[in-house]
C-alpha cells in the first residue's frame, strides 16, 4: 500500500491532550459564532422572504440532504476512527467509491427530476435551487478527504475556520439577494457560492493528491466499521429528512416555511446553550462511569445549568414573540406560526432534560437503549406527525410534536436505575421558577401598552421574577455549579 507519510504525521499524547483542548475551544467559539451569523442572518431572511419561500428551501434541502447519508456509506468515520496510520491507498478507494456514489445519485436525482418537480409542484427558482443544491452536494463531496486528514490531526481550528466563512458567505449573500426581491434564488446562488469558496478554501488548507484507486483490501477494513456506523444513522434519517418529504406533500411549502420557522427559533437556546454543554459533559461522564457519587453529582448539575439557562429563554420566546411579530409589519406574515412556536418551544424545554440523559447513556455505554429509545420516537414520529398533519395541517405537525416531546420522560426513568440522581435538585427549581415567569410574563402583558419599551419592561420583569426564585429554590446549587463552569472556561 502506497504511505500517505506526506499527509498525516504521528502525534504523541501530549499533542493530542493540547490539540483535544484547543479544540474544544474552538468549537464552543465556532459554535457560539456561527449561531449568532445564522440567527442574524435568518432573522432578515423572515423579513424579506416570504413563508412559501423559506418552506420550500427548507423542503429541497432536505430532499438533497437525503442523497448525502447513501454518498458515504460510512467510510470518512472509517477513516476518522482508524487505529493504525491512513495509507494513500485508503484515502483514494474512498474518494474514488464516494464519487462513484455520488455521480451516480446525482444522474438519478437528474433523470428523477421532471417527476420531482411534478409531484410536488416545483417550478422557476425552485427549479434553479434544486440544480445548485445538488451541485452543492458534489462539491461537499470533494471536501471529505481533507476534512478527515484535518480531523485525524486534531487541526479542528481550520474546520471551524472554513464553515465560519462559508456560512457568513451563504446568509450575506441570500440575505442582500432577498432584499434586492430575488425570492428562491437568493438561497439558490448562496448556496452555489458557499460550495465553490468553501472547497477552494478547505483544498488551500488541507491539499492532498487527488487520485483514483479500489482498493480490496482498503474497501474491507473500511466498510467493516463504516457500514454499521451508517445504519445507526438510518433511524435519524428516517425520522426526520423522510418525515420532511412526507409533510411536503401534506402541508405545502407554506406549511413547511411556518413549522421551520418555528423549529428554527424554539431551537436556538439548544443549540447556544445544550449543545456546547454536551460537548464537555460526554467525554467526562465517560471516564467517571466507576465513580457512582461523582457522576450523580455531575448529571444533576448538568441538567440544573441546562435547564437554568435554556427554560426561561424559550418561555420568554413563547411569551414574547407574539408581540414582537405585531411590533415590525414585516414579521405579520409568520402570526399563523405564533401556536407551533409555543409548541415547539414546549418541545425544546423537554428536549433540554432527554438529550443529556440520553447523552449520558451513550457515556455509560448503554448504546443499545438509546437505539431502542430512537426507534421508538420514529415510530411515534411517523404515526403521529402525519395523521394529525392530514387533519389539522400546519398545527396538526405542532400538536404531534408536543405529544411526542411528553415521552422525554422515559429516559429520565430508564437512567434512574443508573444513577439515582435527584430530580428535586436539578430540575424543580428551574420548572418552578419558569412557570413564575411565564405568569408574570403573560400578565404583564395585559397590563402594559403595546410597543417596545414595554416588551423589554416585560422581559425585565419577568426575568427578575425567575431570578428571584430561582435564587430562594437553588442558591446552594448555583454557588456549587457557578464557581465549576468558570473554572473549566479559566481552564480552555
Amino acid at each position: 500500500m502506497e504511505d500517505a507519510s506526506g499527509l498525516e504525521t504521528e502525534i504523541d499524547i501530549d499533542t493530542v491532550k493540547s490539540r483535544s483542548l484547543k479544540g474544544l475551544v474552538t468549537l464552543v467559539t465556532r459554535s457560539s459564532l456561527l449561531q449568532i451569523v445564522s440567527t442574524v442572518g435568518f432573522l432578515m431572511l423572515s423579513a424579506f422572504l416570504g413563508r412559501p419561500e423559506i418552506g420550500l428551501f427548507i423542503a429541497v434541502n432536505d430532499l438533497v440532504s437525503i442523497l448525502g447519508y447513501f454518498s458515504d456509506v460510512g467510510l470518512a468515520a472509517s477513516l476518522i476512527q482508524k487505529k493504525t496510520k491512513v495509507t494513500l491507498t485508503d484515502l483514494r478507494t474512498t474518494f474514488t467509491l464516494q464519487q462513484i456514489l455520488v455521480t451516480a445519485l446525482i444522474v438519478i436525482s437528474l433523470f428523477l427530476s421532471p417527476v420531482i418537480f411534478g409531484y410536488y409542484h416545483i417550478q422557476g427558482d425552485g427549479q434553479l435551487l434544486f440544480y445548485f443544491l445538488l451541485s452543492a452536494f458534489f462539491l461537499a463531496s470533494l471536501k471529505t478527504i481533507p476534512s478527515v486528514l484535518l480531523e485525524r490531526s486534531l487541526h479542528f481550528e481550520i474546520l471551524a475556520l472554513v464553515e465560519v466563512v462559508e456560512n457568513v458567505l451563504f446568509y450575506v449573500i441570500a440575505v442582500i439577494l432577498a432584499w434586492q426581491g430575488r425570492g428562491v434564488s437568493s438561497y439558490a446562488w448562496a448556496v452555489i457560492v458557499r460550495g465553490v469558496v468553501g472547497t477552494a478554501i478547505m483544498y488551500i488548507l488541507s491539499p492532498w493528491p487527488i487520485g483514483f484507486s479500489l482498493s480490496r483490501s482498503s474497501l474491507k477494513t473500511l466498510l467493516s466499521f463504516g457500514l454499521p456506523y451508517q445504519i445507526n444513522t438510518l433511524m435519524a434519517v428516517l425520522k426526520d429528512r423522510f418525515l420532511n418529504l412526507a409533510l411536503w406533500k401534506i402541508i405545502g411549502a407554506d406549511g413547511i416555511g411556518i413549522i421551520g420557522w418555528a423549529q428554527t427559533w424554539s431551537q436556538k437556546p439548544l443549540r447556544f446553550i445544550m449543545d456546547n454543554v454536551t460537548k464537555v459533559t460526554f467525554p467526562a461522564f465517560s471516564r467517571l462511569q466507576d465513580q457512582p457519587q461523582a457522576l450523580k453529582s455531575g448529571l444533576e448539575k448538568t441538567l440544573f445549568l441546562i435547564t437554568l439557562l435554556t427554560f426561561p429563554v424559550v418561555a420568554l420566546l413563547a411569551t414574547l414573540s407574539p408581540s414582537l411579530v405585531d411590533l415590525f409589519p414585516r414579521y405579520s406574515k409568520w402570526q399563523p406560526a405564533l401556536l407551533p412556536l409555543a409548541l415547539y418551544c414546549f418541545n425544546s424545554a423537554l428536549a433540554a432534560i432527554s438529550t443529556p440523559i440520553t447523552n449520558t447513556l451513550n457515556a455509560l455505554g448503554k448504546v443499545k437503549i438509546n437505539t431502542y429509545l430512537m426507534i421508538m420516537w420514529t415510530a411515534l414520529t411517523w404515526i403521529l406527525v402525519p395523521t394529525l398533519s392530514l387533519r389539522f395541517g400546519y398545527l396538526g405537525t405542532a400538536y404531534a410534536t408536543a405529544i411526542i416531546a411528553l415521552t422525554s420522560f422515559i429516559p429520565v426513568i430508564i437512567v434512574r436505575r443508573y444513577i439515582k440522581f435527584s430530580l428535586s435538585v436539578s430540575l424543580l427549581p428551574p420548572a418552578l421558577a419558569t412557570l413564575g415567569l411565564i405568569c408574570t410574563s403573560l400578565g404583564l402583558k395585559f397590563l402594559l401598552p403595546a410597543g417596545l419599551p414595554a416588551i423589554i419592561v416585560n422581559g425585565v420583569l419577568s426575568g427578575s421574577v425567575y431570578c428571584a426564585v430561582i435564587y430562594l429554590l437553588s442558591h446552594r446549587m448555583i454557588k456549587d455549579t457557578l464557581p465549576a463552569v468558570l473554572h473549566v472556561f479559566r481552564r480552555t
